[in-house]
């Protein structure tokens, strides 16, 4: 390949809970493309102070002083009818994870110079028709044609496929801040096909971030009769505190979390200061990572394989850091662990092979992608030794290539009857109780039949793992296609249109997230609307909120100097830039204070230059 084309410019996303990525292929390889030098963008959405829509950095910075306007793990909502509130605007899932592609989107306008309008969109393999939907919304209204949704490790396992002429199986071991997923994969002659996936959409790097603030909290609560969960600004600081612990203890036996002014209490402010060690955490965590052992083992018996049957063990997201995961695989599988393209970034980098084997480009891989889940409708039949109209029909099994198609024939229950209902589930349970209603739909006015009328029903499901079900009668061919009845429709009816302008003005009268409208490019002007009335800040102890409140400053005037300044004075302005955000985003006041002098220092020395 001798170059992306500059007029079918299709992206790779990773659309994290914790992180987004995006990336492209250039010269036959997945660049990610970065923004100041940070490669990954905090899925944190919110509103500042101004009214304006703040995303990444300033929204996590943000998330202590008023978690109230900012959201995190947006990602875990994805399908779900619930919204929620920021600065006093209703937004639902699809809305905000629009704002974090948004953002992405711009980044890659600005690094490369033209309009983006296309991308290939992650997802975890273990996401269900309804959160797949969502996804693709939230890129509609981010102003993106989604071209493809794949899965997290198939996408993965593109980017390690280093060499296409080597016939190997990978299992991809995926573990970030919100979702599991693991997968069989084999490569051989430059394609890659993936056999099984197994997987858990509410376990994470959050849950362990959860059992660590309940363990801190009722540490706290013995020692000073106060429960730090019952206030939400001090629950977005201890979880800022021990996410940071967590990190370190994935390089550290033992850490120290502390953190000033924690709470006020009968006038008299508290201090938290304790001792963590790995092995309690790993007690803590160890139920969680059983599960995933679960998920790996059936994984494996999908594929009808064996440990001794891999060759290579993959680890993705973040969360896969943690030691004790590390302890664990190798006592299960006996195998090397390969980290060998970053756990962070390679999900992106295998969305822009994708992307670019879309876009026609000469890259070695060709992909075949499976259904995680059986899908099927409910029908009369007997189910643990009963009759009824739960029994579990299967017409599309779990691990099936895509894309596929499947047909059946059900018939009538009792004479003339003029309609059927078909509920379509998906799940491994005979009772369609214990598994997963996907939607539902009438296939009305049958014509007038004895019982044993034949309908037939048609699964299609394509290659982003979308499901259109079609029921028609065979004898007349009256016909109706399933509509999801899911937060996807009702979102859509209520007026996606509409959505889409509301969120194309609010990133005009954002600050933060306007930018220089590129040829082609969705943005509006900045002056499309006024900037609403400030939002009063919440007050945190006045040290700490003086100290936030200056580095947070230095940090806005740094960023802009890194492309005016001499080489060596970047370098050293990008270093310490690196460390205050990270001692704001852990909220650590003394850390801030150590840095900023010399910072502000270096930042007064280029401005007067």
């Amino acid at each position: 390949m001798s170059g992306t084309e500059t007029m079918d410019t299709i992206v790779g996303i990773d659309l994290g809970t914790t992180n987004s990525v995006i990336s492209i292929v250039e010269n036959g390889h997945p660049r990610v493309i970065a923004e100041s030098g940070e490669t990954m963008l905090p899925s944190v959405v919110g509103v500042d102070a101004s009214g304006g829509l703040i995303v990444g950095h300033p929204a996590r910075n943000q998330l202590i002083l008023a978690p109230e306007r900012t959201v995190k793990s947006i990602k875990r909502r994805m399908g779900q009818a619930d919204t929620v509130s920021l600065g006093g605007q209703d937004f639902t899932p699809q809305e905000v994870s629009a704002v974090i592609l948004r953002k992405l989107k711009q980044r890659a306008e600005t690094d490369l110079g033209r309009a983006v309008t296309r991308a290939v969109i992650t997802v975890p393999a273990f996401f269900n028709e309804v959160q797949r939907e969502a996804t693709r919304a939230a890129g509609e209204l981010a102003g993106l044609d989604v071209v493809r949704i794949i899965n997290e490790p198939t996408a993965a396992s593109l980017a390690y496929n280093a060499t296409p002429d080597l016939a190997e199986r990978l299992l991809v071991y995926d573990l970030g801040g919100g979702t599991f997923d693991v997968s069989v994969v084999q490569i051989e002659a430059g394609v890659v096909e993936v056999l099984a996936s197994h997987g858990d959409t509410r376990l994470g790097g959050d849950d362990f971030d959860e059992l660590l603030l309940h363990h801190v909290c009722d540490a706290f609560q013995v020692e000073h009769k106060v429960d730090l969960r019952n206030t939400p600004r001090t629950r977005s600081r201890l979880l800022a505190v021990v996410e940071n612990a967590k990190k370190q203890l994935s390089t550290e036996g033992v850490v120290q979390i502390e953190e000033e002014f924690i709470v006020e209490h009968k006038g008299v402010p508290l201090h938290l200061n304790m001792e963590l060690k790995r092995f309690d955490y790993e007690d803590m965590i160890l139920p969680l990572l059983e599960k995933t052992l679960v998920c790996l083992d059936q994984t494996l018996e999908d594929a009808d394989l064996t440990a001794g049957d891999i060759d290579r063990v993959v680890l993705v997201g973040g969360s896969t850091r943690t030691p004790l995961v590390h302890r664990l695989l190798n006592d299960r599988l006996g195998l090397p662990l390969h980290t060998d393209v970053d756990p962070d970034l390679c999900v992106a980098a295998g969305a822009a092979v994708q992307a670019a084997l879309i876009a026609g480009h000469d890259v070695d891989a060709v992909l075949v992608d499976i259904t995680p889940h059986t899908l099927g409708i409910a029908c009369l039949g007997y189910v643990n030794g009963r009759y009824g109209s739960n029994k579990f029909a299967r017409l599309i099994r779990r691990n099936s290539p895509l894309p596929v198609s499947e047909t059946d024939v059900f018939t009538t229950a009792h004479d003339g009857q003029d309609a059927v209902h078909i509920e379509v589930y998906q799940g491994e349970n005979d009772n369609v109780r214990n598994n997963d209603l996907v939607g539902e739909f009438e296939l009305e006015d049958l014509v007038e039949a004895e019982a044993g009328h034949e309908i037939l029903v048609r699964f299609d499901l394509d290659l982003d793992g979308i499901l259109t079900v079609t029921a028609s009668e065979r004898t007349t061919g009256n016909e109706k296609q399933l509509t999801i009845d899911n937060a996807v429709e009702r979102f859509r009816q209520r007026g996606g249109a509409a959505a889409r302008i509301r969120l194309d003005e609010a990133f005009a009268a954002s600050r933060e997230l306007r930018s220089e409208v590129l040829p082609g490019s969705t943005a509006l002007p900045v002056a499309a609307t006024p900037v609403a009335e400030p939002i009063p800040e919440p007050e945190l102890f006045p040290e700490f909120q003086a100290t936030l409140n200056r580095a947070q400053e230095v940090l806005r005037q740094g960023s802009p100097l890194l492309e005016q300044a001499a080489a060596e004075d970047a370098d050293e302005l990008r270093a310490l830039l690196a460390r205050l955000q990270t001692a704001v985003d852990n909220h650590a006041g003394a850390d801030m204070k150590a840095i900023l002098t010399e910072a502000e220092d270096l930042i007064f020395y280029l401005q007067d230059a």
